[in-house]
């Protein structure tokens, strides 16, 4: 504003001046504006000047100290917030070596549930396990094998849903020491009724209950198998009475990594499938001389035979074939009985306990057969050196028959026969046998 007497500066100016804004040049304004300004410019304009003005400079309050950017800072407290709390813990820790195969691996959520667990080895093949109850933790259902690479991806979600994964992986240990198991009967093989599956370790095992579960026996239709051990190196499965003729079975080994005693691993991953075929069953009496032979429930052929003279008697009880030979050489050193006798070519022999007792052909018996005992624990049946005739009593039967098929004994004058002599644990009860 100019003064009243100042020069050039009249009352009209002076008038002018005072409806004017009196305020300094803004900063970035040019002198045009300035100029400008002197028209009368109205207010509003100017201030809408001011605002856009000052907005643009960054001015205010907060210009210059960093709190101003209020966005920035909710958006980077809005991002914590979304990260989850839950905190997801695998062990063993990653990359670990030589880890041991049974209950190393442990997963484990807290500040949150577990949701999903994957535990995979090379090959792609997972490990079944479970989330406890409340989603706290997870733990495989079955050891892990030996020496083998696992990986490991594991989610948790929060209270507010908010997921947090871990993915980890670690090596099992490789054993210096291990195992295998040798069974019967043969994988694709069709056998008797009498069959139980038998499996043979070539350590004592000391940790049995883990070998057990290791063992899975399935069979088509369903029925209850039930294994048993005898002593610390042989375990036997059966069902409570004979296997139905046309069962499936199908058993799976997976003794991989299975610490069956202190240092000493399993290394046998198999699965074993056999059939039941026609149900023959076959009962010698002692007394009278005979053996019936029964397929399907019916008589088909009954054989005079002969059994253990007064001294060598024969076992009484349930016995399972479990190997069959054309020919055979029979010597009484070999069970105990010294010089006794020494056949070279025993013909149609099948095995019934590991102890030596077979049923077999006779070509030498003469007239025992139907009439009286003359062997020395064996069942003879009549047969002709060499063993080429089709048509005597012990080709029959032994063409007749497969492993498998059960020989009953009753009459004799012996004790039963032990349930581990052989295939036999028919001979316990199943209450024993299950406990």
């Amino acid at each position: 504003m100019c003064a009243s007497n100042a020069p050039g500066c009249g009352p009209d100016q002076a008038r002018r001046g005072e409806n004017e804004l009196n305020v300094r040049p803004i900063s970035g304004a040019s002198v045009d504006a300035r100029e400008r300004g002197s028209r009368k410019l109205p207010a509003l304009v100017l201030g809408v000047l001011l605002v856009t003005l000052t907005a643009c400079g960054g001015g205010g309050s907060d210009s210059g100290s960093g709190s101003g950017d209020s966005k920035g800072k909710d958006a980077a407290s809005t991002a914590e917030t979304k990260q989850s709390e839950a905190v997801v813990a695998i062990a063993p820790k990653d990359g670990a070596k030589s880890v041991d195969t049974n209950g190393a691996l442990r997963i484990s959520a807290s500040k949150g549930t577990l949701t999903q667990v994957e535990v995979k080895d090379a090959k792609g093949t997972a490990v079944s396990g479970k989330i406890a109850a409340g989603g706290a933790s997870w733990a495989p259902a079955t050891h892990l094998a030996a020496a083998t690479k696992y990986t490991v991806h594991a989610v948790a979600k929060d209270a507010k849903g908010r997921v947090a994964a871990e993915d980890s992986s670690f090596t099992t240990l490789t054993p210096a020491n291990t195992f295998i198991g040798n069974f019967t009967p043969e994988d694709g093989s069709t056998v008797g009724v009498g069959m139980p599956f038998s499996i043979r370790f070539t350590r004592g095992i000391t940790n049995p209950e883990d070998v057990t579960k290791a063992i899975s026996i399935t069979t088509e239709p369903a029925v209850d198998v039930e294994g048993h051990w005898f002593g610390n190196d042989r375990l036997d499965f059966r069902p409570e009475k004979y296997w139905k003729s046309g069962t499936k079975v199908t058993v799976k080994l997976d003794l991989d990594g299975v610490e069956g005693r202190s240092g000493v691993y399993g290394k046998q991953a198999k699965t074993v499938k056999f059939t039941i075929g026609r149900n023959q069953v076959s009962v010698v009496d002692a007394k009278k001389h005979t053996m019936k032979v029964t397929q399907d429930g019916r008589t088909v052929k009954t054989i005079p035979v002969t059994t253990g003279k007064p001294g060598y008697d024969t076992w009484n009880g349930q016995m399972v074939m479990s190997q069959k030979l054309e020919v055979t050489r029979m010597n009484g050193e070999t069970v105990g009985y010294g010089g006794e006798y020494d056949i070279k070519d025993v013909p149609h022999a099948t095995r019934l306990t590991d102890s030596g007792t077979f049923i077999h052909g006779n070509y030498w018996g003469g007239g025992a057969f139907g009439n009286y005992n003359a062997s020395h624990g064996c069942i003879g049946l009549q047969d002709v050196k060499g063993g080429y005739s089709k048509t005597v009593s012990a080709a029959w039967f032994f063409n007749h028959s497969m492993i498998g098929d059960v020989v009953v004994v009753k009459n004799s004058n012996d004790a039963t026969v032990a349930a581990d002599n052989g295939l036999n644990g028919w001979n316990m009860s199943w209450a024993k046998w299950k406990s």
